[in-house]
């Protein structure tokens, strides 16, 4: 068996977890868009041919966010090229933290202390934030947990944190389950998403709105990420998987 052939083979033996949400047009979606709009085209009855013409966002779904979303001057989608988005994977897992706290936003002190239990977080590598959020895809109200003056109580990263993963450790991308990088608490204080624009501004892309990431182990992962090939684009729905070790 050729090299390359066997290798495959080798992965395939293990198991292959999705970390994508399926896009349609009751999912949650950041409010400068607009929902998913599905027009017939052609169907079978009329044209013996079914097709379909979708508008939506660049940010509808699981999608990957290249630094020109927040950051003029930076790599836009065609810049990330395929040995970037195919990395070794680490998952932070603070689904309790984040159950007690839903606007509860990764520190560098969480970061240091998944090394310790693990090991140094390496260059070029992928971190991913697992707060259990994903499960609640299915209501945007539910996944927006706004308060009664608008503030979303959602999880997401501080910014010394993001910036421990950039400078300390050069890490390529992050990625979480949220709408956005940001705690929704945080944003709000801000005015902006302060913390979404950091990362992006670092020249590194992320993955928002991820799922399943509970199923994947902190670390002997490999992350997938796929997307169209769309000119100057700032990001896009993406297929994300990951290939995790067998116990």
């Amino acid at each position: 068996m050729h090299e390359l052939h066997q290798l495959l083979s080798q992965l395939k033996d293990h198991e292959w977890v999705n970390l994508s949400h399926e896009v349609h047009e009751e999912i949650p979606f950041y409010h400068t868009f607009n929902p998913l709009k599905e027009t017939v085209i052609s169907s079978m009855d009329e044209d013996n041919v079914y097709s379909l013409e979708y508008t939506i966002g660049s940010s509808h779904g699981t999608h990957i966010d290249a630094p020109s979303h927040f950051a003029e001057g930076k790599r836009d989608l065609l810049d990330i090229p395929q040995k970037e988005r195919a990395l070794p994977l680490y998952v932070i897992h603070l689904e309790d933290k984040v159950k007690d706290d839903p606007g509860y936003a990764v520190t560098v002190e969480d970061i240091q202390n998944f090394e310790a239990e693990y090991g140094k977080i390496p260059a070029d590598s992928f971190v991913a934030f697992s707060s259990g959020w994903y499960k609640r895809f299915y209501d945007s109200d539910v996944f927006k947990n706004a308060d009664e003056e608008g503030v979303e109580h959602t999880p997401g990263w501080s910014i010394p944190a993001l910036e421990y993963l950039s400078r300390t450790r050069n890490v390529t991308a992050i990625g979480h389950e949220t709408l956005n990088t940001d705690s929704g608490v945080e944003a709000a204080e801000a005015g902006f998403l302060v913390a979404q624009q950091y990362w992006l501004r670092e020249d590194k892309y992320q993955i928002e709105l991820m799922a399943n990431l509970d199923k994947v182990p902190a670390v002997g992962s490999i992350i997938f990420v796929g997307m169209p090939h769309i000119k100057d684009s700032p990001g896009f729905s993406a297929e994300v998987f990951a290939v995790v070790p067998n116990e």
